[in-house]
């Protein structure tokens, strides 16, 4: 893997990164949606997120611990939850210009699949998943303090899970309760992906994800968004 040239997208992949590869087919393949890889999704990013995804949570909940030293578990756990959502991790990605970095089949590409979220926020778990495995620990938890600054020093207090909150602001607004209904499922059994869409009174919002709850969680976040507008 070594001695590779970088592609431009690599180049500016690894510059976001703040690292040099020494094994920059791990970039390459951090970068690869599985529409644009080889058969089975060989070559893809998905055995990067799954990765990148465990040292995420473990950046994250370590940087918790020392930023707020006195709360127990149960005020941490929705803090780490929310760092961690699709949702902040495709914002993350779409504001460090990540959608136009990856690599997409060309049907895909005209489907705007590198906007998805589910897709941005895979692809983000990917490249640092592809950083760890270069260089360990230390150059990603450089990364994610960085990247996710915003967000954890925006945490005054613990967050409610988006469920949570959207019922609340309902009653609060003495509004019927939220009503989630799935619009679609779509891919293989092993690889589901599900669109849920919640409604209060006269609006509605979807949410995308590979379970069904998640999907609920999605949506209310969405949905939150559009009435705190």
């Amino acid at each position: 893997m070594t001695g590779r040239p970088l592609s431009v997208s690599e180049t500016r992949a690894a510059t976001l990164l703040g690292h040099k590869f020494t094994q920059p087919l791990l970039l390459a393949e951090a970068l690869t949606h599985r529409s644009a890889a080889g058969a089975g999704g060989s070559g893809s990013n998905e055995r990067l997120e799954f990765i990148g995804d465990r040292v995420l949570g473990l950046l994250i909940a370590e940087w918790l611990i020392e930023r707020f030293p006195h709360e127990r578990e149960g005020a941490l756990g929705p803090r780490l939850a929310l760092l961690v959502s699709r949702t902040t991790l495709a914002s993350i990605a779409e504001h460090i210009g990540l959608p136009a970095l990856l690599v997409v089949a060309p049907g895909e590409a005209r489907r705007g699949v590198r906007n998805r979220a589910t897709v941005l926020a895979d692809a983000l778990e990917a490249m640092i998943g592809a950083l760890y495995l270069d260089a360990g620990l230390d150059p990603c938890r450089a990364f994610i303090r960085r990247a996710f600054s915003p967000m954890m020093t925006g945490q005054l207090n613990p967050p409610k899970d988006p469920k949570t909150a959207l019922q609340e602001w309902a009653l609060a607004r003495a509004l019927p309760l939220p009503v989630y209904s799935q619009d679609s499922q779509s891919g293989p059994p092993h690889d589901p992906v599900f669109v849920m869409r919640v409604t209060v009174h006269d609006a509605s919002a979807t949410g995308t994800a590979s379970a069904k709850r998640a999907a609920e969680q999605e949506a209310a976040a969405a949905l939150l968004g559009i009435l705190d507008k």
